[in-house]
């Protein structure tokens, strides 16, 4: 079942954010572009790879009012032992969302009930708190946050052209299609 236009059902859960505690709710989400990153677990291999690749990028998500949440299924308190002991995740500024109970990874469809882990999962998040894009991908598999970066801007781009659609490989200045006219021309 896809996921798209899924609204993004109410939350309240800890997060470890600016060495410290803090809670997030759906109402945080409302207003402005969301990236929810989920990761099998802390303390592991990929992850840190992938969320230090987020932790660079971050400031170009902010650029596009876009805030970003990783999201595993260990308490607040794991992530902030992590944080106090891993050089690769002290760069992150973002908040990391806790989520011991699956509620956020069962929503979003992530969820592998029989570890209780998440799997590798980035899903876009509208104003209105839908999800407009998503990728869940093998445990085993980096992503790339320069990628997802790509898709929020052309999700951005198509919210507020909504009759324009974005080619592969498309990024900010490059033509864009319109249905109907570009289509003509193609085939």
């Amino acid at each position: 079942m896809s996921m798209i236009q899924k609204e993004v059902s109410d939350f309240s859960v800890q997060a470890f954010y600016g060495n410290g505690f803090k809670t997030v709710t759906k109402a945080d989400i409302l207003g402005k572009w969301s990236l929810f990153f989920f990761y099998p677990a802390d303390f592991t291999f990929v992850c840190p790879t992938e969320l230090e690749d987020l932790a660079d990028r971050y400031d170009d998500f902010k650029a596009l009012d876009c805030e970003v949440y990783s999201v595993s299924c260990d308490t607040h308190f794991v992530h902030k032992a992590w944080y106090d002991i891993s050089k690769t995740i002290q760069k992150i500024r973002y908040p990391m969302l806790a989520d011991p109970t699956g509620a956020l990874a069962r929503d979003f469809g992530v969820l592998i009930e029989k570890t209780g882990l998440a799997e590798r999962g980035d899903f876009i998040v509208n104003p209105g708190g839908k999800i407009v894009a998503y990728e869940v991908i093998a445990s085993n598999v980096g992503r790339n946050a320069g990628e997802i970066l790509r898709r929020v801007q052309a999700s951005q781009y198509v919210a507020q052209n909504g009759d324009q659609v974005c080619p592969a490989k498309w990024k900010p200045g490059d033509h864009t299609l319109k249905p109907g006219i570009d289509l003509v021309g193609r085939l």
